[in-house]
C-alpha cells in the first residue's frame, strides 16, 4: 500500500477515539451529542434553511447560464456511462435505503402530525398536506446539495486535472494553501461527515431489515438482531467493495432499479391506481406552488412546536452530511458530461422518481387510513417505524412475497450505499485516488459499520439523526466556500466559439 496521507491517519484515529466512546459510555455519547445538536438546531435552523435554498438558487442559475455549456472534462470527452447506468448510479448512492425506510412512514407520520405551521382544515386537507412535505423532503433541495458539490468535484478533477478530493476545490481561493493543514483540516471534516451522513442511512437499513424480519418470522426485532445484520450486511458489502466500481457496485446499482421499480408497479397496480395518480398530478402542482414559503418555514411565531427541527432540519442537515459520500461518488462516474445536462440530470429526474415513490407508497398508506380503515400509525406505535412498509404490503395479495422482496432490496441498497462510502472514503483520504487501494477501503468498511452499530447502541434511531446534524454543520460552511471557489474558477471560463452563437 502506498504512503498513508496525514488525513487517512488523523481521520483514522479521531473515529476509532469515537467508536470506543461509544462503547465504553453509550450513555454518555447520547446525552452529549444530544446536546449539541439541540443547541445547533435551536439556535441555526435559520442557517441550514437559507443555505440549503441558496444551494438550490445556485443550481438553477447554473442551469439557464451560458456556463452550462462548459463540460466536465475536455472539449473531446464523452461520458463514461449511458444515462440509464448513470441515473442507477445516482439514485442508488443518492437516497436508496431512505426512501425505501420513509416511503410509507413520513407521509402517515404527517397525516397524523401535521406541520404545525399549516392550518388543518380536514383529514383530506391533511392528506394533502403529508403527501406535499414528503415531496418536498426528497425532492429539488436535496438534489440541488448533492449537485453542488459533484459539480465542483468533476469540475476540477476533470476539466482542470485537481486531485479527486474536496480540498482541491478551494485551489482558486486559498492556492498552495490547500495543500498544507487548511487543505487536511476540510478534508478531515469531509470525511467526518461522510462518516456519520452514510452510518444514519445505515442504521435505518438496519432497523428496517430487523423489522421486516420480525413481521416475516420469529426472530425478535431488537439489538441482538440488529448487530447480527450489520455483521452479515458488513461481510458482503466488503467482499463487493474488493471488486472495484464497475463490476460489485455496477451491478448492484441496476440491480437496485429492477427492485425498486418491481415494487413500485406491484403497488401501483395492487393498490388503489387512479388515487396514487391523482395524489401524485395533484401534490406536484402543490409543491411547485409552495416551494417558496416552504424553503423558509421556520414556525418562528409557535415556539412550542420543534416540527421543523424534527423534521425538515434534520433532513437538510442529513442530506448536507451525505453530500461529499454522493457528491464525489456521482462526480466520480459524470465525466464528459455539461454543466447543464449534469445539473438537470442530478435534480431533475431523482426528483420526479422521488415523488412518483411517495405518490406510489405514501398515498397507498394514506388511502388505506383514509377510506379502508387500517390503523397504520398503531402499528408504528406499537413495533416502530421500521415496519410502516411491510404493514402496507401485507394488506394486499402476495404481500407476504413482496416483503421479502423488499427486504432483499433493502438490503441490496445498504451493501451498494456502503460499498460505494468505502470508495469514496478512499478517494478523500488517498488524496483524491480514483482506484483506491483495497486495505483502506477495508478500513473504512468496518469503520462505517462500526460507527452504524454505536450510534444504534447509544440511542437508537435519534442518535442516528442526532449525528448528522452535528457532522452536517462544518461542511455546510465548507460548501459555501466551495461556491465561491468554483465562481471564481468559472469566470475565468470562455465558452467555446462554436457555443457563443447560440447566445448571441
Amino acid at each position: 500500500m502506498k504512503k498513508l496521507t496525514p488525513v487517512f491517519i488523523i481521520s483514522v484515529i479521531i473515529a476509532f477515539s469515537f467508536i470506543i466512546w461509544g462503547i465504553v459510555a453509550p450513555t454518555n455519547l447520547d446525552r452529549i451529542t444530544s446536546d449539541i445538536q439541540g443547541f445547533i438546531t435551536d439556535q441555526f435552523g435559520w442557517f441550514y434553511l437559507l443555505a440549503a435554498t441558496g444551494f438550490l438558487t445556485f443550481a438553477f442559475i447554473l442551469i439557464v447560464s451560458p456556463i452550462g455549456r462548459i463540460k466536465l472534462g475536455k472539449e473531446e470527452d464523452e461520458p463514461e456511462y449511458n444515462y440509464v447506468t448513470w441515473f442507477s448510479f445516482l439514485f442508488t448512492a443518492g437516497m436508496g435505503i431512505g426512501l425505501v425506510f420513509w416511503g410509507v412512514a413520513e407521509p402517515i407520520n404527517h397525516f397524523y402530525a401535521p406541520p404545525t405551521s399549516e392550518n388543518i382544515l380536514s383529514q383530506q386537507h391533511a392528506a394533502g398536506i403529508a403527501l406535499r412535505y414528503s415531496f418536498f423532503h426528497w425532492g429539488l433541495h436535496p438534489w440541488a446539495i448533492y449537485s453542488i458539490v459533484a459539480l465542483s468535484l468533476a469540475y476540477f478533477k476533470f476539466r482542470k486535472g485537481s486531485p479527486g478530493v474536496i480540498s482541491a476545490t478551494f485551489e482558486p481561493l486559498l492556492g498552495e494553501r490547500i495543500n498544507g493543514a487548511i487543505g487536511t483540516t476540510i478534508n478531515v471534516i469531509v470525511v467526518f461527515a461522510t462518516i456519520f451522513g452514510v452510518a444514519t442511512s445505515l442504521g435505518f437499513g438496519t432497523a428496517q431489515i430487523s423489522g421486516g424480519l420480525s413481521n416475516l418470522t420469529n426472530i425478535p426485532n431488537n439489538t441482538t438482531t440488529h448487530m447480527v445484520i450489520i455483521v452479515v450486511i458488513t461481510i458482503l458489502y466488503m467482499a463487493s467493495s474488493q471488486t472495484g466500481l464497475n463490476r460489485g457496485i455496477l451491478i448492484l446499482s441496476k440491480a437496485n432499479i429492477f427492485l425498486a421499480v418491481g415494487l413500485m408497479l406491484f403497488l401501483l397496480f395492487s393498490g388503489p391506481s387512479n388515487f396514487i395518480m391523482n395524489s401524485f398530478t395533484q401534490t406536484i402542482g402543490s409543491y411547485i406552488q409552495n416551494l417558496v414559503r416552504m424553503s423558509f418555514q421556520l414556525d418562528t411565531f409557535n415556539p412550542d412546536s420543534n416540527w421543523v427541527q424534527g423534521w425538515t432540519i434534520f433532513y437538510w442537515a442529513w442530506w448536507i452530511a451525505w453530500a461529499p459520500f454522493v457528491g464525489t461518488f456521482i462526480a466520480r462516474v459524470s465525466k464528459g458530461r455539461t454543466i447543464r445536462e449534469f445539473v438537470i440530470g442530478v435534480i431533475a429526474v431523482p426528483t420526479i422518481f422521488g415523488a412518483l415513490w411517495f405518490s406510489i407508497f405514501g398515498g397507498t398508506a394514506i388511502h388505506l387510513e383514509l377510506f379502508e380503515g387500517a390503523n397504520l400509525m398503531g402499528v408504528i406505535n406499537e413495533y416502530g417505524t421500521e415496519v410502516a412498509l411491510f404493514a402496507v404490503l401485507q394488506q394486499y395479495h402476495f404481500g407476504t412475497i413482496m416483503s421479502g422482496i423488499a427486504i432483499l432490496l433493502i438490503a441490496s441498497f445498504f451493501i451498494t450505499s456502503a460499498d460505494s462510502a468505502t470508495f469514496v472514503l478512499g478517494m478523500q483520504t488517498t488524496n483524491g485516488s480514483m482506484n483506491p487501494p483495497n486495505t483502506v477501503k477495508f478500513i473504512w468498511g468496518i469503520i462505517q459499520s462500526s460507527t452504524a452499530a454505536v450510534l444504534l447502541l447509544s440511542g437508537g434511531l435519534d442518535a442516528l439523526q442526532t449525528a448528522s446534524i452535528i457532522a452536517a454543520f462544518p461542511f455546510t460552511i465548507i460548501m459555501i466556500f466551495m461556491i465561491f471557489s468554483l465562481v471564481k474558477a468559472l469566470r475565468a471560463e470562455r465558452i467555446p466559439p462554436r457555443k457563443i452563437k447560440e447566445y448571441e
